[in-house]
C-alpha cells in the first residue's frame, strides 16, 4: 500500500496537459494562459488625463487666482487640435488624451472660477506630472505581459481585453463524467426503500469539479452489474476524466477495477495509506482518439470528498497546465485535544478561521465515512498523523482547505 505523496507522485507523471486551444475572451475565466502575452502597444496608447479638469502646464500655475486662456474644450474620445501655448488650458474628461505641453492636469474642483474663454485656479502650484499618466507608463510594446501558466483572473481578463486579445491561447476546462455504482443507491428525488440510499455523491462531486472550473458530466447511477457497469464507463472515457464512486474495495460486488481492466483502462495504483479513502483506484485509459485519467473513488462520501480534494483536483490542475507541485497546505493552531484511533494518517473534517492573525482549526463531531452531516460546516482538513500521545490545545497541525472556501476573520 502505498503513501499519499507516493500517490500524488504517480498522479503527477501520468497526468499531461490538455492540447492549447483558442478560446473566446469571455469564456476563459479561471482558465490557464498556454502561451505568453506580448504587448503589441503601448499603455496608455496615449498621454492621458486622470481627472476631469484642465490640461495645463505646470510652470503657468503661479498661486491662487491665476487665469488661464481656454484653447479647447474635448470630451471622450476626441483628441486635441491644439498644443498649449503659455498661460492656455485644454479642458479634458478623465481618460481623454492631453494636448502637446501639458504636464499636468487641473481639477474642477480646484477651479475658482470660469466663464467661456478662461478660468481662474484656486491652487498654490501643481506638480508636473500630477493627475496625468505618460504613453507607455503602464506597459510598452513588446513587452511580455503574462507568462504562460498564469491562471486567467478578472484583472487579467481585463487586461487582455485593452490590448485586443479576443481571442485568447489556454488549456480548456475538462470534461469530467462522474458514475455512482451501487445496488443500494436511488435518484436524489426519489424515496429511498429498505436497505438504500441517495445518491449523494453525484451532486457533491459535481460541485466540487465546478469549484475547480472543470465541466461536471453526471452519467446517473451504475448497478452492481457488469453489462451494466461497462456501458456506462465506456460512455465515460469519452471524456477527460471519469470519477467513479464505489466498488473499488473488497466486497464480492466491488466490480469496477475487473471492469475498468476489461475497457482496457490500465491501473496505476489501488489503496493509499490514508484515511477516510484507503481503497482509492487511479488508472489511464489510451485511444487513438482520446485519453483519460479514471478515479475509482470509495462509495462512502467523505472518503470520496476527502480524494477528491487530495487528488483528483490537483490532476484536474496539471491537465489544465497548472504548476502544481504538491497538495497545498497551511499550518494551523489546534483550538482542542484529539487523539489518533488507528495506524493510518488521518485528514480529519475541520473548521478553520483567522482570529487575532493566527489561523486555527477546531476538527468536526465526525464519526466516520459516511458521515457527511459532520463535515457540512468544515472548510478543510487536519492531517493527523498515528502516534502514541494525543494532540494537545495550541499544536501545530497540517491543514488542507477544501475548495475556494476561505476562512472567516474574527475579531
Amino acid at each position: 500500500m502505498i503513501t499519499v505523496p507516493e500517490a500524488f507522485t504517480l498522479i503527477q507523471q501520468t497526468i499531461v496537459p490538455a492540447s492549447p486551444v483558442l478560446s473566446p475572451l469571455g469564456e476563459c475565466h479561471g482558465l490557464t494562459l498556454a502561451d505568453a502575452i506580448i504587448a503589441t502597444q503601448d499603455s496608455p496608447p496615449f498621454d492621458k488625463a486622470l481627472m476631469d479638469g484642465f490640461a495645463v502646464r505646470s510652470q503657468d500655475i503661479r498661486g491662487p487666482g491665476t487665469t488661464l486662456r481656454i484653447l479647447e474644450r474635448l470630451t471622450a474620445g476626441q483628441v486635441p487640435a491644439l498644443p498649449l501655448q503659455p498661460v492656455s488650458a485644454t479642458q479634458v474628461m478623465t481618460g481623454t488624451a492631453v494636448p502637446e505641453g501639458c504636464d499636468a492636469v487641473v481639477r474642477c474642483e480646484d477651479v475658482a472660477s470660469a466663464d467661456l474663454e478662461s478660468i481662474s485656479v484656486s491652487l498654490e502650484g501643481i506638480a508636473s506630472g500630477r493627475n496625468v499618466m505618460r504613453r507607455g507608463e503602464s506597459l510598452r510594446t513588446g513587452e511580455t505581459v503574462l507568462q504562460a501558466g498564469t491562471s486567467l483572473t478578472p484583472s487579467r481578463l481585463g487586461l487582455l481585453a485593452e490590448l485586443g486579445h479576443a481571442r485568447v491561447p489556454v488549456f480548456p476546462r475538462p470534461r469530467v463524467a462522474v458514475l455512482a455504482t451501487g445496488n443500494e443507491l436511488v435518484p436524489v428525488d426519489q424515496e429511498p426503500g429498505p436497505g438504500e440510499i441517495r445518491n449523494s455523491n453525484e451532486p457533491m462531486l459535481c460541485a466540487q469539479l465546478l469549484a475547480c472550473g472543470a465541466v461536471p458530466v453526471p452519467l446517473g447511477i451504475a448497478r452492481d452489474d457488469r453489462e451494466e457497469l461497462r456501458a456506462k464507463i465506456v460512455q465515460g472515457l469519452g471524456c477527460d476524466f471519469l470519477l467513479l464512486s464505489g466498488g473499488v474495495s473488497a466486497g464480492v460486488l466491488d466490480l469496477v477495477p475487473s471492469v475498468l481492466a476489461e475497457c482496457g483502462v490500465k491501473q496505476v495504483f489501488h489503496q493509499v495509506n490514508l484515511k477516510p479513502g484507503k481503497p482509492i483506484w487511479f488508472g489511464h485509459f489510451s485511444a487513438s482518439a482520446s485519453e483519460c485519467a479514471v478515479f475509482g473513488l470509495p462509495g462512502n462520501p467523505v472518503s470520496s470528498l476527502v480524494c477528491f480534494e487530495l487528488f483528483v483536483k490537483p490532476a484536474l490542475g496539471m491537465r489544465c497546465g497548472r504548476k502544481i507541485m504538491e497538495n497545498v497546505s497551511i499550518l494551523a493552531e489546534l483550538t482542542q485535544a484529539h487523539l489518533v484511533k488507528g495506524d493510518r494518517p488521518v485528514y480529519y473534517p475541520a473548521r478553520w478561521n483567522i482570529k487575532e492573525g493566527i489561523i486555527q482549526a477546531t476538527p468536526a463531531h465526525w464519526v466516520g465515512s459516511a458521515d457527511l452531516r459532520g463535515t457540512a460546516e468544515a472548510n478543510g482538513m487536519i492531517l493527523f498523523e498515528p502516534r502514541e500521545t494525543s494532540y494537545e490545545v495550541g499544536d501545530r497541525v497540517v491543514l488542507f482547505p477544501w475548495g475556494a472556501d476561505l476562512p472567516r476573520c474574527e475579531e
